[in-house]
């Protein structure tokens, strides 16, 4: 299988239906042990992941698979450019989030399907994560700061939440002021 374009609640031209309906669905689990479509599609998510230049995680929903699976930059972060080593990224099948600690951290988030706006978001700075790893092995792992962040936002994905539905503070280019405050009625 080769990459997918990735979803978007919208484009220039207004809002996607069609995505839409798909990012907003709840994902289902993945069998374990994983079987041969389940390997594909990882490779497949791993294959589109790895093509945007720009992306510190990508769920399986975001190119149309409404499976439980995440991918991720585990390292690298300051520089942007294609990851060059299978150890800069991490997949998590099912993953679970099974413990949150500290006090909430509010930051600015993008996404690849809510192109040119970032959110501020407030998300735990600790978190502990139950799943299985790309060759179907359990993992059962603490995750820190950016990283846990990263993990909470691929993880919303799976559940059709969005940076959108947060509610926070809202920041786009003023070049496309008068588009995003049709598209979110202010």
């Amino acid at each position: 299988m080769s990459s997918k374009r990735v979803l978007t609640l919208w484009n220039d031209e207004g809002e996607n239906p069609k995505d839409i309906s798909i990012l907003r669905k709840k994902s289902v689990d993945l069998p374990v042990p994983l079987d041969k479509e389940s390997r594909e599609i990882i490779q497949t998510l791993i294959d589109s992941f790895l093509e945007k230049d720009d992306a510190v995680g990508l769920a399986a929903p975001q190119i149309g698979i409404n499976k439980r699976v995440i991918v991720f930059r585990n390292k690298g972060f300051e520089g942007k450019g294609r990851i060059k080593n299978a150890d800069d990224f991490e997949v998590l099948v099912n993953p679970r989030i099974n413990q949150m600690r500290g006090e909430l951290v509010s930051m600015a988030e993008g996404c690849l399907s809510c192109p040119e706006i970032q959110v501020e978001i407030s998300r735990f700075p600790e978190i502990k994560v139950r799943a299985v790893d790309a060759k179907g092995e359990k993992v059962n792992k603490k995750y820190l700061d950016y990283v846990a962040r990263v993990i909470q936002h691929e993880v919303d994905h799976l559940d059709g939440k969005l940076i959108v539905d947060y509610g926070g503070d809202i920041y786009y280019p003023k070049s496309k002021q008068l588009f995003f405050e049709k598209l979110f009625k202010y």
